[in-house]
């Protein structure tokens, strides 16, 4: 049994199901939107070991005929060369216009396959069926897609909503602990933004939901799937409150792009850290309590996710980095607006809040501070 949430943009809905077992009806699902019984997969070489068999099998039951793209796994895969070779083949599947995609994998597939869908064409069709809780409960909702380059992450890129979102909470059982416990940091984000209530919730259940506990998994993707639904419709190109959901975000990247996009540092990583920082910094402004900063990275601590960039236990403080650096890499970020970078900053938890106002030396010593956390 699933659940729907509906996204409404101006001109656009979808429909995002959340449940178990909904690849075993993905067919069921998908043909109705279809103009004619094809489409296409596009995977990456892990979904497709653990999960594409399920989809194939659901689609070929129900009629539907489909070419399947896999391609490699990880964050190097958005990117110019993937994205040329993805449009070639669709070209060469003599995809028409009137058809969708399928977008069948983590962040990386959709961000990529939602691209390509934008500019086949001119614009195609897609659907999303996450299989990361970071991708249920974030990047397969909302519509924005893109690729990285060595100047930053998600730098080319544009807003091209899906048809569908087909979340199956059965695919989290084959994924890396490592990456459930990256996606928890998306999830964590939806409650210290503006939901405090659930992040009381998520102090007692956290870890209910890294260890698989259905119940757990699905009230937290259906929340946060709700919330960035009700953000999205209101600010679906991400001129106003949309860029609160960047909560750590900025501080991220920079972090992401210092690491050349290496599974040295996943996504879900990054912006713990940059959460952390984010309180800091909100911290040394005078904005915030140090007392709700601690309680951030105590509960990120608790759920074994990095707080910093010197944390011992992670393989990310081996990599040479400097403040400068990695201030330098905020620059670049796509909130930048009249030579001023936007912050996500908070007065406490569930309290965050917008700031074009920041000092670049306060940013270089929260990134300093980060970088002296374990001595």
């Amino acid at each position: 049994m699933s659940q729907k949430i509906t996204v409404t943009v101006k001109d656009h809905s979808y429909p995002i199901y959340v449940g178990a077992n909904l690849l075993e009806q993905a067919g069921e699902i998908i043909a109705p939107i279809l103009s004619r019984p094809q489409s296409v997969i596009i995977t990456d070489e892990n979904v497709a070991r653990h999960q594409l068999s399920r989809l194939e099998k659901s689609l070929t039951n129900a009629g539907i005929a489909f070419s399947t793209l896999i391609l490699p796994a990880g964050e190097a895969t958005k990117s110019f060369d993937q994205l040329q070779s993805v449009l070639d083949q669709l070209l060469g599947l003599k995809l028409e216009r009137s058809d969708k995609i399928i977008a069948f994998g983590g962040g990386v597939i959709g961000d990529l396959v939602g691209f390509a869908a934008s500019i086949y064409q001119r614009g195609i069709g897609f659907i999303q069926i996450p299989t990361t809780l970071l991708s249920q409960v974030d990047s397969s909702v909302g519509g924005k897609c893109g690729i990285n380059t060595p100047r930053g992450k998600n730098l080319v890129g544009s807003f091209h909503q899906p048809d569908l979102v087909l979340t199956d909470v059965t695919t989290l059982d084959s994924l890396p602990e490592r990456q459930v416990r990256a996606g928890y940091a998306e999830v964590v984000k939806y409650g210290l933004i503006n939901d405090v209530d659930f992040f009381t919730w998520l102090e007692s259940n956290g870890e209910k939901i890294i260890t698989g506990d259905r119940l757990a998994q699905t009230h937290a993707i259906l929340t946060s799937c709700r919330a960035k639904a009700h953000v999205v419709a209101e600010d679906e190109k991400e001129k106003g409150n949309r860029a609160l959901l960047n909560l750590g975000h900025t501080f991220g990247h920079a972090l992401e792009a210092e690491c050349g996009y290496a599974d040295t540092l996943i996504h879900g990583e990054a912006v713990a850290i940059g959460m952390v920082m984010a309180f800091d910094l909100s911290v040394r402004m005078g904005l915030c309590p140090q007392a709700d900063a601690e309680t951030v990275r105590q509960h990120l601590e608790r759920l074994a996710l990095p707080t910093c960039i010197s944390d011992p236990k992670h393989a990310l403080s081996n990599i040479p980095m400097t403040a400068q650096r990695l201030f330098d890499h905020t620059l670049h970020d796509k909130k930048t607006s009249g030579g001023k970078v936007t912050y996500v900053l908070t007065r406490g938890l569930g309290q965050a809040f917008l700031c074009r106002d920041v000092a670049p030396n306060d940013i270089k010593a929260i990134f300093q501070q980060s970088l002296d956390a374990a001595d």
